[in-house]
């Protein structure tokens, strides 16, 4: 399997905002949105003329799969934040999740220079938690009834990853290496 990250454009956004309401991905996340192809451009107007984050579209075998990113690029402590989904469930796999997750430590930790590397996961998204465990991500915290959704309360638990700790251990990792070019 084959993973390339790439600039979002244009005619990516009807898939994403589909993707961004699936339910299969919005249970996990802070909120369920009802998007418009509006709203997707005024987003990825959005994101192109801001230099604290980048979004990638994550590509399988050239099929387009989902939306990896980094936010907080302009901290002065060098702290950033990130996030990714596969939106297209047959093109999930652990191989996949562990080539970007490890590849985005290189590229943060290595190429950018930057110092540690924050996510948030829903506590009861135990598969992923346990995935950035495996990668070597720490838990920072646990916040109890953190998020409210639609009346309903969820944990949310907060980890992290070091330049430090990355650069330790990076050399035992096995994984795919994805290129995260410049968007």
């Amino acid at each position: 399997m084959s993973v390339t990250l790439r600039k979002i454009v244009e005619q990516d956004l009807e898939r994403i905002m589909n993707w961004r309401m699936d339910p299969d991905i919005t249970r996990y996340m802070n909120t369920d949105p009802v998007l418009t192809m509006e709203g997707q451009r005024k987003w990825l107007a959005s994101i192109e003329s801001r230099q604290d984050v980048k979004y990638w579209l994550i590509e399988v075998d050239g099929q387009p799969a989902g939306v990896i990113n980094i936010g907080g690029l302009e901290h002065p402590e060098g702290h950033c934040t990130w996030g990714y989904y596969v939106g297209e469930k047959r093109l999930r796999s652990i191989k996949t999740a562990l080539g970007l997750e490890m590849s985005m430590y290189d590229y943060l930790f290595v190429k950018l220079g930057k110092k540690k590397l924050y996510g948030d996961i829903f506590s009861l998204n135990q598969g992923v938690i346990q995935l950035h465990l495996m990668c070597g991500s720490e838990i920072v915290e646990e916040k109890k009834a953190h998020v409210e959704k639609n009346g309903e309360f969820f944990d949310v638990t907060f980890m992290c990853m070091t330049a430090e700790k990355w650069l330790e251990i990076r050399d035992r990792k096995k994984y795919e290496k994805i290129e995260f070019p410049d968007v």
